[in-house]
This record gives structure tokens, sequence and C-alpha cells, in this order.
């Protein structure tokens, strides 16, 4: 198994589901628990250990869902309310290196996250099929992308993350 992807890579879905976008949606709805419950217990050692060589540390993994997911929120209130918005791409492991990120206790972000996850699955579950057709563009991939598929990669990386976590917490016998 590939250790930065533990639950391998995204696989952009080949058709409209709705009973896929109803466990995508069910999905970011649960992360905040997922999470919580894989760094539950933790010594502050164990958080500032990474979950792989040269990869982030827990903490650094908790504050990245944060930052990842704040701006998912955003792009989708765009998307909903903007014709073709241009989302602005951020540098995720800049941000990972910034003081709060990787040395900010994580509970701060784990409240973020649940009420933000609140508020994202709320909007989701709002909208209609049609909705998820609409789209952003994405200057640094060059490509516009859909609503249905943008929840279907934050569902799959709230997943791939928290894997991270537990897999790091198996291997180490926490």
């Amino acid at each position: 198994m590939d250790v930065r992807y533990p639950i391998g890579k995204f696989v952009k879905p080949e058709s409209f589901s709705e009973e896929d976008l109803k466990s995508w949606i069910n999905d970011i709805k649960s992360l905040p628990k997922r999470l919580r419950e894989a760094v539950d217990g933790l010594s502050e050692e164990q958080l500032n250990t990474p979950y792989r060589e040269g990869g982030w540390t827990v903490t650094q993994v908790v504050h990245h869902l944060a930052d990842v997911n704040m701006n998912a929120f955003v792009r989708t209130k765009l998307i909903v309310t903007e014709e073709l918005p241009t989302v602005k791409p951020f540098e995720e492991n800049d941000w990972a290196e910034t003081a709060e990120a990787s040395s900010f206790p994580i509970e701060a972000s784990l409240k973020l996250l649940e009420g933000l996850h609140d508020r994202w699955a709320a909007l989701l579950e709002s909208l209609e099929p049609e909705q998820f057709q609409r789209k952003l563009y994405h200057p640094i991939l060059k490509t516009a992308m859909d609503l249905y598929t943008c929840v279907a990669i934050y569902a799959w990386h709230g997943k791939h993350h928290v894997a991270h976590i537990t897999n790091l917490r198996k291997q180490k016998g926490w």
C-alpha cells in the first residue's frame, strides 16, 4: 500500500448518481466525528508525529482539513451563486507550514469543522440535482469542474486524511 494514498487515488465519477451524491454528502457530514475519533487520546508527541516520512504531522493534517474545507465551502457557495466562478487556489504545503497550522492545538480546527460541515451538508442537501452540474473554473488545472465532481473529491479527501491518521495509529500501536 502507498502510505500517501491509503484509500487509493481519487477517481472521477463517470456519470451522475443521486445515490453516490447522497453517500458523499454523508461522508462530508460525518467527517468531523470521524476525524475526532481518529485523534482521540493522542498525546502532544503523537500529534506532532508525521503520518509518513517527509509528510505532515497529525496536527498539520487536522488543520489542513479545516483550511481545505473552508475553501471548499466557499467554492460550493460560489458555484451555486455565480456563473462559472474562477476559484483562488492556495499552496497547501505553505499553509501547512504556518505557525498555527503546525503548532496550534487541534481543538480549534475540530470545532470549526463541526460547524462548517453542518452548514456545508445542509447547503448540499438543499440543492436540486441539476445544480450539481454547475461549474467552477480552476486556473491551475485550467479546467471547469462541476459541483458533483467537487463533492466527490471532498468526500474522498476527508476519508483520505482520516486514513493517514488511523493508519499511523495502527502502525505505531497507538
